[in-house]
């Protein structure tokens, strides 16, 4: 009787502690009411990790407390498109109040199952949310029921990042997974070194390997990478990671460095900071990423219509660099990039 009692006045406590504490002009959340939010992610493991522990963060933060006046479930399909759409049409069935589409595979699956339908939908670290055809673009307002934030750093910018880094590049290598945020990705670098004289004189030599999910897919999709590795070697002056599942993941960062004289330019954080063996990397804010969906769950929770919430790029980005590996590959770390860098430097 005594947990009972506890409990019948500690989480209305805790609320309207969360009220007081939630910013100037920010509306509270409505006395009584309990949301429901479904987050279907791609898989388990980074980037989605983060972006997740972000967003409920974030969404406590503005007072939506899961287990108090917010009632979250989380399924995780494994990059398994066939998968998510017997999950989603299930869940389809219950009246969320907002559903929460983490990563590319999860976004397709989402615009499969509720494009169109009463249900809205907030989806976070696509790729290519146009090229899936879920947002037109991303100065307009949404013309269905889908808004939220993309993943990759702007093509452009990454670019100009590594010319910084290596301004005499002609040749760059890059090995990517078989799976649709690849193929978006690399026809945005064809387009830029294609149409952009800043980038002319550039060339990138595309090799796939096929996608492998589930136990060990990472690792096994390294080792298919190496045939390339070796191939490109000399005929590249970097290598750059692929923006989807392989090149989010350790197993072929470790596996460019172990077997290839050439630097790589990552694509995580951990790419880095982690010692799984890029030189370098600029990177999108996970962080960012799940308090921009944070901000648009909470909209659609005070009843703004999904119409009225743009989609985004992230807001921030990081940069790091490895100063042990630039000195190995005969690199001179410009100024700018240090500084940029910060506290994100292996020295």
């Amino acid at each position: 009787m005594a947990i009972s009692l506890i409990g019948r006045w500690l989480v209305p406590l805790l609320l309207a502690c969360l009220a007081l504490a939630t910013a100037p002009g920010v509306a509270a959340p409505a006395p009584g009411k309990t949301f429901k939010l479904l987050i279907l992610d791609s898989q388990f493991g980074n980037p989605y990790d983060e972006i997740r522990t972000e967003l409920l963060k974030s969404l406590a933060g503005f007072g939506y407390v899961d287990g108090a006046n917010l009632n979250v479930k989380l399924r995780v399909i494994g990059n398994d498109q066939a998968k998510g759409e017997r999950l989603l049409a299930d869940e389809a069935k219950i009246p969320y109040d907002a559903v929460y589409v983490g990563g590319t595979v999860a976004t397709i699956v989402g615009k499969k199952v509720l494009y169109g339908k009463a249900q809205p939908v907030i989806f976070a670290a696509p790729t290519d949310p146009v090229g899936i055809g879920v947002i037109g673009d991303f100065t307009s307002a949404p013309v269905a029921n889908f808004t939220g934030i993309c993943y990759p750093v702007p093509v452009k910018s990454r670019f100009k990042f590594i010319k910084q880094l290596l301004p005499r590049v002609k040749r760059l290598g890059l090995i990517y997974a078989d799976m649709p945020q690849s193929h978006s990705y690399n026809q945005w670098v064809r387009d830029l070194i294609g149409n952009d004289p800043e980038f002319k004189g550039i060339e990138v030599l595309f090799r796939p390997v096929p996608l492998i999910t589930g136990e060990n897919g990472d690792q096994r999709m390294a080792e298919n990478a190496l045939r390339h590795i070796e191939e490109l070697d000399p005929l590249v002056d970097a290598f750059i990671k692929p923006n989807d599942q392989m090149g989010t993941r350790k197993p072929f960062a470790e596996m460019v460095f172990k077997h290839a004289t050439k630097p790589l330019i990552g694509i995580a954080k951990d790419d880095v900071m982690g010692h799984w063996g890029a030189t370098a990397v600029v990177y999108p804010s996970h962080t960012s990423i799940g308090r921009q969906a944070a901000e648009k769950i909470r909209a659609l929770f005070q009843g703004t219509p999904i119409k009225d919430i743009k989609p985004e790029w992230p807001k921030t980005y990081g940069f790091a660099v490895d100063l042990v590996k630039a000195k190995r590959f005969g690199i001179t770390v410009p100024v700018e990039v240090l500084q940029l860098s910060g506290e994100n430097i292996v020295r």
